[in-house]
């Protein structure tokens, strides 16, 4: 298939995203050797946590990839090309910063529906069958980064829409989640296990027949379908009709080669295959963007059946982790407006924004209302309740506040706690809540609340989940290399553990990063069991041979 036989649309893909970016100033472009295991993260991270404002963040693209083996890949990488920074997400989204809530309002009440073409971008390179099996033919041909080096047993895609269709009604789900490389034909997936349909809810229906859940995964697609799958919308709408929504046109999608599923007709890599419903095998040690590394859990793997791709694919992976971060941004940007949307439709028209704290805390733990003057005090705690009621996690801490206080300033916001709320009289605990994104603790039989805790360490946790110090160190010595601006360490810019590791963890990741991946691979084969559920975390199983 050659250019002009591409099927028609007006809508950016992942390549005129980046054409634009560096037009605007916002990419930087490596053309020397990085190392997509060791250096490639922590390079990009040091942006996040070297004292850069917003402003001055960019997008990365790597076009000379290798790995801890010295091989050289034929596919560049490209990080923070979707929401480094708002100018980034204003790009992608082809809107101005202050059009942003009423363009999500518009495709969330005006979706439409995809055009399904017969030829697509995606489809120029083919691998199926045994060719997978070949070196470099299968999901070892696509250069995925390790993202927090020192922590991570394998490389894990980051930025990777999942597609699956309930086996009942026929209706797909896009959802974005993480994806461990296992093998050359093996990925891992974790799902999350949300009160509403997605990809978990057909995992348990193909489970209850008996059968494999067919699956597709999406590495780079037109950004405004990438933006769509980061976001929990509601669950009458298809995220492939809302990013239609979002450029005003159709999306192009093209059925996939070996499973009955439509793709995006623009991605730049798309993994076919199925989802296995009976056996469960470990997954992790992952740093996650709740601050700390997501321990082992049993969960689901992918047995690939093709993987398909543009001659130009290029791969894009997200800066998450520690907040903030990329991965946080390109939710806050979208999620702010969508909070506020549901409020109004419940009627509470006092609340003028949803501001979410974002750093360290990612998003969902530290909530303020603006409110507007003279708003009746029963219709603020309406206004609470109603945030709190939206999702299960969402407004650990939820801080009504007048339109005077800056909700980007938490000094502000602890001048108005301070001298504008008596906690006997301003205060209430919001109990049995879902604890939500972050370290799973047992206390309270799991449950969390809304409102004041002790927030001191109680009990040991994961490890920050940040590179280790020796490769920010390294990284660095490659940012000042380059000529990047000064950069000011922000306390944590390191990973640490925090009591709750051990050995075995140690030798994954140490194995990782040398590139001996699959290794780890093969051994968690080993531990594959039916008898546990998703999301089982190891350290709560009794070994089989026990």
């Amino acid at each position: 298939m050659t250019r002009r036989e591409a099927p028609a649309r007006t809508y950016p893909d992942l390549h005129d995203h980046i054409a634009a970016l560096e037009k605007a100033g916002q990419l930087v472009r490596v053309d020397r050797p990085i190392n997509k295991d060791t250096e490639m993260h922590p390079l990009v991270r040091w942006q996040f946590r070297g004292g850069l404002p917003e402003s001055e963040r960019k997008a990365f693209l790597f076009t000379n990839v290798t790995d801890s083996k010295g091989k050289h890949y034929d596919i560049p990488v490209v990080v923070g090309a979707l929401a480094a920074n708002r100018e980034i997400y204003r790009i992608g989204l082809g809107c101005d910063l202050d059009k942003i809530e009423e363009t999500w309002a518009r495709a969330t009440a005006s979706p439409i529906k995809p055009r399904i073409v017969t030829v697509a971008p995606c489809h120029e390179i083919v691998i199926t069958g045994d060719e997978l099996n070949k070196e470099g033919m299968g999901l070892d041909g696509i250069p995925v980064p390790i993202s927090t080096p020192g922590w991570d047993n394998a490389p894990y895609t980051t930025l990777s829409q999942y597609i699956t269709k309930d086996p009942d009604t026929g209706v797909q789900n896009m959802g974005n989640y993480r994806g461990q490389v296992k093998s050359r034909r093996r990925l891992g997936m974790n799902p999350s296990l949300e009160l509403r349909p997605g990809i978990y809810a057909h995992w348990l229906k193909y489970k209850k027949r008996g059968e494999k859940m067919p699956a597709a995964v999406v590495l780079g697609a037109p950004p405004a379908i990438t933006f769509v799958s980061t976001q929990k919308i509601a669950e009458s709408l298809d995220e492939l009709d809302v990013a239609g929504g979002l450029v005003g046109t159709p999306i192009n999608v093209v059925r996939a080669k070996t499973v009955d599923l439509l793709v995006p007709a623009e991605a730049e890599i798309v993994i076919e295959g199925y989802i296995d419903t009976e056996w469960l095998e470990p997954e992790a040690p992952f740093g996650e963007s709740h601050g700390h590394v997501n321990l082992q859990e049993y969960n689901a793997f992918m047995e690939v059946t093709a993987i398909t791709r543009r001659k130009d694919a290029i791969l894009t992976s997200i800066i998450s982790q520690v907040t903030p971060s990329e991965s946080s941004l390109i939710k806050q940007v979208s999620l702010e407006p969508l909070l506020l949307q549901g409020l109004h439709a419940l009627g509470m028209k006092f609340v003028k924004r949803v501001a979410l704290h974002e750093p360290l805390t990612n998003l969902r733990k530290v909530v303020m209302l603006h409110m507007e003057k003279g708003t009746p005090r029963q219709e603020v705690w309406r206004a609470m309740y109603g945030l709190c009621s939206q999702h299960r996690a969402v407004g650990k801490y939820v801080i009504a506040i007048d339109e005077d206080i800056d909700p980007t300033n938490m000094d502000a916001v602890w001048w108005a706690l301070s001298y504008r709320c008596n906690p006997a009289l301003d205060m209430e605990i919001l109990k049995h809540r879902d604890q939500g994104h972050g370290p799973r603790s047992l206390r309270n039989g799991g449950e969390d609340a809304s409102v004041l805790f002790d927030a001191t360490l109680k009990e040991p946790f994961p490890p920050v989940s940040l590179p280790k110090r020796e490769y920010m160190e390294n990284a660095k010595k490659i940012w000042d290399e380059l000529g990047l601006p000064p950069l000011k360490p922000q306390a944590p810019w390191f990973g640490a553990s925090l009591g709750e590791w051990d050995e075995r963890f140690d030798a994954m990741a140490a194995r990782a990063v040398a590139g001996d991946y699959w290794i780890t691979g093969d051994i968690i084969a080993q531990q594959r069991r039916n008898d546990v559920p998703m999301n089982t975390e190891t350290r709560r199983v009794t070994p089989k041979d026990e």
